[in-house]
């Protein structure tokens, strides 16, 4: 089991920029495909996007593509989210998972999460 711990969030205004960051523990962060995953108020649970496992693909929902950049540091086990142009619609408590079929998280488990506030 991989355990995760997200960072880097905050309160922003809109049309600024946020860097997230995912540390994870365990020798095997390397095979996964790694993922970022979101819940806004009132809402489940979305994938974002996700990486591959040596970083060669990536794949995003419509609406941060172009805003937002997945990568990944298999020698420092962190997964990275780099999101420009926040809107307020991306306010939301951001998670990485391991990715799965069908973009589902691979975990059972989540860490705490990082708060993500835009302001218009």
């Amino acid at each position: 089991q991989v355990q995760l711990v997200e960072s880097g969030g905050g309160l922003v205004q809109a049309g600024g920029s946020l860097r997230l960051s995912c540390a994870a523990s365990g020798r095997t962060f390397m095979i996964y495909t790694m993922g970022w995953f979101r819940q806004a108020p009132g809402k489940e649970r979305e994938f974002v996007a996700r990486i591959s496992s040596m970083g060669g693909n990536t794949a995003y929902i419509d609406s941060v593509k172009g805003r937002f950049t997945i990568s990944r540091d298999n020698a420092k086990n962190t997964v990275y989210l780099q999101m420009n142009s926040l809107t307020p619609e991306d306010t939301a408590v951001y998670y990485c998972n391991a990715v799965r079929g069908g973009n589902s998280p691979f975990f059972d488990s989540w860490g705490q999460g990082t708060q993500v506030t835009v302001s218009s």
